[in-house]
Order: structure tokens, then C-alpha cells, then sequence
């Protein structure tokens, strides 16, 4: 692949998941500074818009909103060589970007940290025990031999990835190489007291207060089946003024009350319910939503998403808990 990227590849367009995270978003910005150092014309083009607390990571080369910039992104794409696809494993998450690559004959480069990829790309870079896409973009790059090419910007972006998947190293981070490569990130320039700061001391005022809302009056707990749910309706989202990014982590919160080992977070936008999932111990998220919301993910942490009303999708996830109570109980 070294060869194929350092000889015939000029043109370079990467692409995260549609509603891009933390780690989505760093693990692109730090992989498109690192293409951008190393001499290639690269740029990221993301599906839609990402929570503005990421917008520091790069201010010169900011990425591209699809949605926003349609007729300017095609052009791009037209004449890319190669596209990266980052932190996610079926093209139906990349929302309405997919139905314009849909037609493209363009090598595909897929770098992912989610079981069971189901894109057909050329080259698949892709390892489900690593904490985040963004420490897999470093151990990429490290066996490319580019690790020269990581500046400031791109250590700030792939620290910002890791911190971002492992809540600020709290789970799925107990790889040891995973600490080698933040504090190599670190001696190449990251900060990561400004980066704790942006991803989990930097929301809105309305946005606490749409927690405080959740917490106190929108969570049900289901102790027989160590579970819980919290759900926001898009009229509850318009009167707290939501901006993308503004729920991210109300999924955690019922996994700090005493016997949770499974919570879920339901959400009405545009008119499909968006839901998320996470766990402790064995119970896999991933395949709870891959059966009956049409998602998928990590074993603690997935998402999925349904046409029925926010009602509907309530009732039938209430109706699964039996269902699950032996494998809740023993996990």
C-alpha cells in the first residue's frame, strides 16, 4: 500500500461517519494534517455539521460540510484518487454523500475500529481492540513511516479522537500502546489540558440545562433488568435551542446509578428516532441494536436508529428488557 499511496496518489478526500463525534472528527483532521505535511492535496468532507466545540482543531483547514457545500464537495470528489473512510464500517453511515459515491469508481481506504466491516474497499486498516479510529490513524501512519509529517495540529486532532472514545481514558483503554502513543502525541505538541477542556468543559448554558431536564425528568429506570432510558422529543430539542453535539454523553449518565449496567438514549430528530446505546460488563449493545434498531458498534457502545414514532420505539425497547433479563442479570 506504501507504494500504491506514495506513488500514483495525489488527491486525497477523507470522510467520517454521518453526525461525526469526537473521535470521528480528530481521527480526520489529524489524518488530513498529516496528508497536507507530507505533500498530498488533502481534505476532509464531512456528511453533516459537527459540534463547534471541535472547530479549534484546525482553523486553516477546516472540513468541508457536505449538506452545506453539496455542488462544491462533488467537484472534489470528481477529481480525488483516492478516498479514506474513517470510523465507521457501512456505507449507510455516511448519510447523503452515499448515494453520489454510490457511482464513483474511486479506491476506497478504510480505517476503522468497529467489528465486522462491510465496505468493499481496496485496503481495510482495521483492529476492533484499539480504544479509538484515532489511535488507529497513528499506528497507520506509523507503518507508513510518515510519523515525521505529525505537527501540533495533527497530535491536538488524534489526542482529541482518543480522549473523545475513551471518556477521558475511563473504558476501553487499557491497551498499553495506547499511552505510548498519547505521550508521543504529547511530545509532538498536543495539549491536552485544552482538549479535556473542549470536550467536556465547553457546553452552553441551555445544554446543562437540557441535561438537568433528562436527568430529573425524562430518565426511567428499570431496576429488575438493571436498565435505563432517557428520551428527548424534537419539540423538547427546539425549546432547549439543541446544537449537534449538545447530547452527546447523556447516555453515560445512568451508568453511574448503583446496578445500571445497560442504558439508552432515545432521541427524535427529523423525523427518525436516533438512539444510543451503552453497557458495563459483557451485554453487547451492538448486537441489541443490530437485531431491532438497525445499527450496530461496539459491544459497550453502539447506536442504531428506527422509523417509528418516539412512542413506538419506547414501547418496543421497554418490551425487549425481559427478553434480555438472564443475560442483564449475569453481566
Amino acid at each position: 500500500m506504501s507504494d500504491w499511496l506514495k506513488g500514483s496518489v495525489k488527491k486525497v478526500v477523507i470522510i467520517p461517519h454521518v453526525n461525526p463525534d469526537g473521535d470521528a472528527i480528530g481521527a480526520s483532521i489529524g489524518l488530513n494534517d498529516i496528508f497536507i505535511n507530507a505533500g498530498f492535496d488533502s481534505c476532509v468532507i464531512v456528511p453533516n455539521d459537527f459540534p463547534g466545540y471541535l472547530n479549534w482543531l484546525d482553523n486553516h483547514h477546516h472540513p468541508l460540510v457536505y449538506e452545506n457545500n453539496t455542488k462544491l464537495c462533488q467537484n472534489i470528489l470528481a477529481k480525488t484518487d483516492a478516498l479514506f473512510f474513517l470510523d465507521f464500517n457501512d456505507l449507510k453511515r455516511l448519510g447523503k454523500i452515499e448515494e453520489y459515491l454510490h457511482f464513483m469508481k474511486k479506491p476506497i481506504v478504510l480505517i476503522d475500529h468497529h467489528p465486522d466491516p462491510k465496505i468493499n474497499a481496496e485496503y481495510i486498516f482495521s483492529d476492533t481492540d484499539v480504544s479509538s479510529t484515532a489511535e488507529l490513524v497513528y499506528d497507520f501512519v506509523e507503518a507508513l513511516g510518515m510519523l515525521e509529517h505529525i505537527g501540533r495540529v495533527g497530535s491536538n486532532a488524534l489526542l482529541t479522537g482518543i480522549i473523545a472514545d475513551t471518556g477521558s481514558f475511563s473504558h476501553n483503554a487499557s491497551r498499553h500502546s495506547t499511552y505510548r502513543i498519547v505521550g508521543e502525541l504529547i511530545n509532538k505538541g498536543a495539549d491536552k489540558e485544552r482538549i479535556n477542556d473542549s470536550l467536556f468543559n465547553n457546553f452552553s448554558e441551555k445544554r446543562m440545562r437540557l441535561l438537568g431536564y433528562c436527568l430529573s425528568e425524562k430518565m426511567e429506570i428499570f431496576p429488575q433488568y438493571r436498565s435505563a432510558v432517557i428520551w428527548l422529543t424534537a419539540n423538547e430539542l427546539k425549546k432547549y435551542d439543541f446544537q449537534p453535539g449538545d447530547t452527546e454523553g447523556f447516555v453515560n449518565y445512568p451508568l453511574s446509578i448503583k446496578g445500571i449496567v445497560f442504558s439508552a438514549f432515545f432521541m427524535e430528530k427529523n423525523g427518525i428516532v436516533k438512539v444510543s446505546f451503552r453497557s458495563k460488563g459483557n451485554f453487547a449493545t451492538n448486537e441489541f441494536s443490530g437485531e431491532h434498531f438497525h445499527g450496530g458498534g461496539h459491544r459497550n457502545a453502539s447506536g442504531g436508529e428506527t422509523k417509528l414514532s418516539i412512542k413506538e420505539a419506547l414501547e418496543l425497547f421497554r418490551s425487549l428488557l425481559p427478553k434480555y433479563a438472564l443475560q442483564l442479570e449475569t453481566d
